[in-house]
């Protein structure tokens, strides 16, 4: 229960920043639709992304979190700060060195490249939102700590700045700019880039209040124990997650190779997809590694094992029903969250097809955000990397047999299912070597709730569905919508309890 008030305090911030990111991706349709400009953008802004997972919340983060909380139980609250504080100026130095070649290379790429080149496109952008990358690195980092100090709120809180900036940006600026080249486009770029900033000073009050300041130590590194341990440690873990965002990337621009309109549309799809994903899978990860940890430190090992069959159990029941949902109520719920302005019923096409590709990956997407912090609390950062990479290679064809074999309209849709195939391959994996590594994960013991689960699901599907086909020829679309996802919601509840109690 205890955990479960934290993955809620966790859910119900990351649910508020979901939301508005929502918000900023309809104003984002209106005003860009699936256009070259807009794919270009999306192309961009995965670059500063890239570097967050690296050095954020990803191999920095799943390293840092453990050794953090070690060092201040064990020598105290003055040596946890200055080891946050070196961390953080080797973090200053190398990323700011990289965002520098980063921009450099923006420039050779466009010289390089036709003016009227597709790719051309992204790299003024890119230039923009490159030091973006550092900014939110540093965020990042602040938020490990809160984390490791039971303050969740404000972390997980602290992308709604962003997508406030963003929101700002789009609804009052964007109207009073040229809607020819890039005047509004860029000016987003440079509110993501003000976002950063505020993102950092958002935490700062509460990073006080913890006992902690943020600061820049430059000395010292090769003397710190606990710092070249952190770099040891994600040394594995950062090959790994350069490996999948570089994945990532290459999803992005092989969607961009088959059609200038498709990284668009999977972006779009993947915002819908990642509301729910934030809202449970997110949420339980975030508050699940510091758990672990804890557990692990403590050699509490069943403990441990039942914390991870429980959140397992539980991201069962939540996301059986949003999965079905999506698949049978896909077109009305891109076209009543996108389409207007330039988002028109091609749009609205191209996007469903990539949300129902996306769909059974909310099961497999949140099982992976709770079992690879496992890993990471017994600081195996290795083996996830390992996995992860064989299954990256297996998803990266997928995705080329994707843009060579499926007609147009349908590639992108290829890349997201293939991406829902690596996940679960991946999660299958890393359950199994832990089992063979003598931790007593019970895996048939999670197969009849996830049947029953499923079984309810289709139920609620089916009563969603049909309630949806009757109202539509009474009432506009977004009410009755919302009326078959409440039918459904009500069909579900029951059904699930009566089947899985």
């Amino acid at each position: 229960m205890k955990l479960l008030g934290k993955v809620g305090i966790v859910s119900a911030m990351t649910g508020i920043s979901r939301v508005f990111g929502l918000v900023r991706e309809m104003l984002m349709a209106h005003f860009f639709g699936t256009s070259t400009l807009q794919s270009a953008f999306v192309i961009a802004f995965r670059i500063p992304n890239l570097f967050r997972r690296l050095f954020g919340e990803g191999a920095l983060g799943a390293a840092f979190i453990p050794i953090f909380a070690e060092v201040e139980r064990t020598e105290g609250r003055e040596q946890a700060q200055l080891f946050f504080a070196r961390v953080m100026g080797l973090l200053v130095c190398v990323l700011g060195l990289l965002v520098g070649l980063g921009i450099l290379a923006t420039w050779a790429v466009e010289g390089y490249c036709d003016e009227t080149s597709r790719w051309s496109e992204a790299m003024p952008l890119m230039r923009i939102m490159l030091p973006y990358a550092l900014l939110i690195c540093i965020a990042a980092i602040v938020s490990a700590v809160l984390n490791v100090r039971d303050r969740f709120a404000i972390a997980s809180l602290t992308p709604v700045v962003l997508n406030i900036v963003w929101i700002g940006v789009l609804a009052c600026v964007c109207p009073f700019l040229p809607a020819e080249g890039y005047w509004r486009i860029g000016t987003v770029c440079w509110g993501i880039l003000i976002a950063g900033v505020a993102q950092i000073f958002f935490q700062l009050p509460e990073l006080k209040r913890v006992g902690f300041q943020l600061r820049f130590c430059f000395t010292g590194w090769r003397a710190a124990p606990h710092l070249r341990k952190v770099l040891l440690q994600m040394g594995p873990a950062s090959f790994g997650i350069a490996l999948a965002q570089i994945n990532i990337c290459m999803d992005g621009w092989l969607a961009f190779y088959g059609a200038t309109w498709a990284p668009s549309a999977l972006e779009y799809a993947d915002r819908i997809i990642y509301l729910p994903l934030g809202l449970f899978g997110t949420a339980f990860a975030t508050v699940l590694l510091p758990t672990y940890s804890r557990q692990v430190a403590a050699e509490n090992v069943t403990e441990m094992v039942e914390t991870l069959q429980h959140s397992l159990r539980t991201l069962a029941v939540v996301m059986a029903p949003m999965v079905v949902g999506l698949i049978v109520l896909a077109e009305p719920i891109v076209s009543v969250i996108y389409q207007r302005g330039l988002f028109d019923a091609q749009s609205v096409e191209w996007t469903l097809r990539a949300v129902i590709a996306y769909a059974p990956g909310l099961l497999v997407f949140s099982a992976a955000k709770t079992v690879v912090p496992i890993f990471y609390a017994f600081k195996d950062l290795k083996t996830p990397v390992y996995v992860a990479s064989w299954c990256i290679l297996g998803n990266f064809t997928l995705n080329v047999l994707s843009v060579i074999y499926l007609p147009e309209g349908w590639r992108h849709a290829g890349i997201a299912a293939s991406t829902c195939i690596n996940s679960l391959v991946n999660t299958l994996i890393l359950l199994v070597i832990l089992r063979r590594r003598g931790i007593p994960i019970q895996l048939w013991g999670l197969c009849p709730v996830t049947a029953k689960t499923l079984l309810a699901a289709a139920i609620m599907g089916a009563a969603a569905y049909f309630g949806y086909g009757l109202l539509i020829q009474w009432c506009p679309k977004w009410l009755a919508l919302f009326t078959a996802i409440a039918v459904g919601g009500c069909t579900y509840f029951p059904v699930v309890t009566l089947l899985a109690p």
